[in-house]
């Protein structure tokens, strides 16, 4: 129980995160991506402020033993750094972050705005999610190779 009540506040707070920041605004992206229009620095302002938080969370996690809401951390155990999934799963999420201005948390708070284009993002982007389920979840060897 614990557990969800602070997983829905923490979500209610990255909501209201975006949409303070205007985030939730594909327009204010589009702006962030269009460097030689109308650009606007603001959305950069915000990463860095989310890269320094989850930096010094990640540096306070190691000094503790366990979470306070959790039996143990979980953390990332591959060693491989880039492979074709991911240089082809980040395309596909610049691309449609560019394209649209929307990417999956602030589509979903942008659904408050009862947007006919933001609730086809999210369609789509569901779809999209249980669709790469039906890719092999390790790189299928060339015939013939060693």
């Amino acid at each position: 129980m614990a557990r969800n009540l602070i997983a829905g506040i923490a979500g209610l707070v990255f909501g209201l995160g975006l949409a303070v920041s205007q985030m939730v605004n594909p327009a204010k992206v589009r702006d962030f991506l269009d460097i030689t229009g109308t650009w606007d620095p603001s959305l950069g302002f915000v990463m860095g402020g989310a890269v320094v938080v989850f930096f010094v969370a990640w540096r306070v996690s190691f000094g503790q033993s366990r979470p306070l809401f959790a039996g143990e951390f979980v953390r990332p155990t591959r060693t491989a750094i880039l492979d074709a999934r991911l240089l082809g799963g980040a395309a596909v999420f610049g691309v449609g972050w560019g394209m649209v201005g929307l990417c999956p948390g602030p589509s979903i708070s942008s659904l408050a705005y009862l947007l006919p284009e933001t609730a086809v993002f999210v369609i789509a982007m569901a779809a999209g999610t249980y669709a790469v389920r039906w890719l092999p979840a390790e790189p299928v060897p060339a015939p013939g190779a060693a």
